[in-house]
């Protein structure tokens, strides 16, 4: 039995872009994710090592992703997909990262990559 634990719209700046006036300015990125883990443990013991540590992951991706400066934001997912697959409790991932505003007439635009075991 596996269970799903998520982050939703953890909003990071970062430099993030092709053109050149993107490579001087922080843009917003916007990252969520869900997990499916074994989690069985925790429901009986109550204690954090028998879950994902959601706050010590997103620590992690924040400052990660704060001192980037990818061009595209696929590779930006792919960095980030390997900084949640670190734990080892993760069995499947969904990763989505999105910039707002990047396009005229769009509230986002992002993309979405899965990762398993």
């Amino acid at each position: 039995m596996s269970n799903r634990i998520f982050v939703s719209d953890l909003e990071i700046e970062a430099i993030i872009g092709i053109y050149d006036w993107e490579r001087e300015v922080k843009q917003l990125i916007n990252i969520s994710y869900e997990v499916e883990v074994d989690i069985n443990k925790a429901f009986k013991s109550d204690n954090i090592e028998d879950t994902f540590d959601y706050k010590s992951t997103s620590k992690k991706i924040i400052k990660s992703v704060e001192k980037s400066s990818f061009q595209l934001i696929e590779s930006l997912a792919e960095n980030v997909s390997k900084i949640i697959m670190q734990d080892e409790k993760v069995l499947n991932l969904s990763l989505s990262v999105s910039k707002p505003g990047a396009l005229r007439g769009s509230k986002e635009v992002g993309l979405t990559i899965f990762r398993s075991r």
